[in-house]
Order: structure tokens, then C-alpha cells, then sequence
């Protein structure tokens, strides 16, 4: 993921209390049905972000310390945490969520301008990403996974800004064909994919985010070609 503009605290803090109030809503035994993700309950999805949101934390904590640490000890570790977390009664997942959440947020206000400076690993020996990408990742995983959760919560109800940043930041992925973008409820265009030509796609902001993160069908989405170009799951 390359550079991206950071989102406000406020942003992350409103889509926060907005997920929280989600999941409280949520009944016991709705805690186990299926999510909008293949092969996960609404329990693993709020573990998932939950967890996300411990781990971020901690690199934010150990840009700001000098001790740098990983999102996820391993790739292992990460899934068998979410798994056990989400086994969990749905009276500790939605403690661990709120807790959670309250950690991110104590640690982002905690970062001075010059802790920004410097990349931090997913995973020991993974991928390395710029720090000043952290605000923006996280706030992408409550918003769109807020979504999967299938409780009530859609794209149409994404902030305009958070739809801004997220076409931006979809840029960044890689496409099997190249692309354009028009929004047409916020002023801008964005261009996916490698090289010129293309397709040009169009519709309002959060239905385009929510295609491009690979989910539904591209709907309310118009193409100028005969069909709409291929977008791989995020």
C-alpha cells in the first residue's frame, strides 16, 4: 500500500461508535449466523476486528516508543486467534471490541508528528508499509467489514469522505485490466490498473467503493463497455 492521506481521528471515532453500536444491537444467536464473508459468522467478523484494532495499536505504541512490532505475530497466529476469539460468549466479544477500539484510539492520540516517520511489518519478515497508512487502514477495516457484518449497516451509510479516500486508496491494488472511475456524487475521477483506455465505470461513490473491494455484483454501476472490468476480493 503506498502513501495515503490520513484520515481524521474524528472520522475513525464516528465509524467506531458506529460499529459498536452494531454489534450491541446484535442479538446472542445472531452472533453465529453468517456474515456477508464467505465461510465467517458475524462472531468472527467482529473478532476480526476487534483483533485488527489490537494490533494496530500496537504499532502505533511501538512507533511512539521506539520499539517497533509487527500487526500479527504470523499469518497462523492471526487466523487461530480470530478463530478462538470468535468461540467466545457475545458478551466478551463485544467487551473485547469496545476495548479494543479504545486502545487504537488512545494510541493514534498518543503519536507525534515524528513517530509517523517509519514502515512497520503485517507480519515478522512480511511486507513492509509506511506508518502514516495506519489511520487509513484501520478506519477501511471498520467501515467495510461493518458492512459485512449483513446487520443493517450498508454503503450508502459511509461518510463522503471515507467514500474519497477509499476510491483513492483502491488505486494502489492491482487490476487484470485498466479502468476508469467516475463518481458521480463527489467531483473527481480515478484511474485502476496499469496503462491507458479502458472502460469508464460509473455511479455513486460508496456503490463503486464497495465493487471495488471486490463485493456484490456492481450494483447501481453503469459501464461504457459491455460489461463491468474484473475486480478482485480485498
Amino acid at each position: 500500500m503506498t502513501d495515503a492521506r490520513r484520515p481524521t481521528p474524528d472520522l475513525i471515532a464516528r465509524a467506531d461508535r458506529a460499529l459498536v453500536r452494531t454489534v450491541d444491537s446484535l442479538s446472542d444467536h445472531q452472533y453465529a449466523e453468517a456474515s456477508q464473508l464467505p465461510g465467517w459468522t458475524r462472531a468472527h467478523v467482529v473478532a476480526h476486528v476487534a483483533l485488527n484494532a489490537e494490533g494496530l495499536a500496537g504499532v502505533l505504541h511501538g512507533a511512539h516508543t521506539g520499539a517497533p512490532a509487527p500487526v500479527y505475530a504470523s499469518v497462523e497466529a492471526r487466523d487461530a486467534d480470530i478463530e478462538a476469539l470468535a468461540a467466545a460468549g457475545p458478551g466478551e466479544l463485544r467487551e473485547r471490541l469496545l476495548a479494543a477500539t479504545s486502545r487504537f484510539a488512545a494510541a493514534l492520540d498518543a503519536m507525534h508528528e515524528q513517530d509517523w516517520d517509519g514502515r512497520f511489518e503485517r507480519t515478522p519478515g512480511g511486507p513492509v508499509v509506511a506508518l502514516v497508512n495506519v489511520p487509513l487502514m484501520r478506519l477501511r477495516e471498520v467501515e467495510i467489514h461493518h458492512v459485512d457484518l449483513d446487520a443493517g449497516y450498508s454503503p450508502a451509510d459511509w461518510p463522503r469522505e471515507f467514500c474519497v479516500l477509499l476510491l483513492a486508496s483502491m488505486t494502489k491494488r492491482d487490476y487484470p485490466e485498466p479502468f476508469l472511475v467516475r463518481p458521480t456524487d463527489v467531483d473527481g475521477e480515478w484511474r485502476y490498473g496499469e496503462g491507458p483506455g479502458g472502460p469508464v465505470v460509473t455511479g455513486p461513490s460508496a456503490a463503486l467503493g464497495w465493487w471495488l473491494t471486490g463485493r456484490g455484483s456492481g450494483e447501481g454501476l453503469t459501464s461504457d463497455s459491455t460489461r463491468l472490468p474484473e475486480v478482485r476480493p480485498w
